[in-house]
């Protein structure tokens, strides 16, 4: 997994989540939608809860490769 994560640079992680993070950019994100649905208790329908996974994946990957790289060169 941390070979995987090495291998992919930041500006292919930032693209990707910058889009399907903030897609659709009107009236909505989708992604701050179901954020919503989850804090109030709506978000049941298998289909909402896989699309909350697949806007907000892009965006932990980013997040995981960060805390990881900071995590190696804390060890260094």
């Amino acid at each position: 997994m941390l070979s995987f994560l090495n291998r992919l640079s930041y500006s292919h992680l930032l693209l990707p989540a910058l889009l399907l993070g903030l897609a659709p950019f009107f009236p909505e994100p989708h992604l701050l939608e179901k954020l919503r649905m989850l804090k109030n208790g709506e978000l049941i329908k298998p289909l909402d809860i896989f699309d909350l996974f697949m806007h907000s994946a892009p965006l932990l990957l980013l997040l995981l490769k960060f805390l990881v790289s900071n995590a190696e060169k804390e060890n260094r």
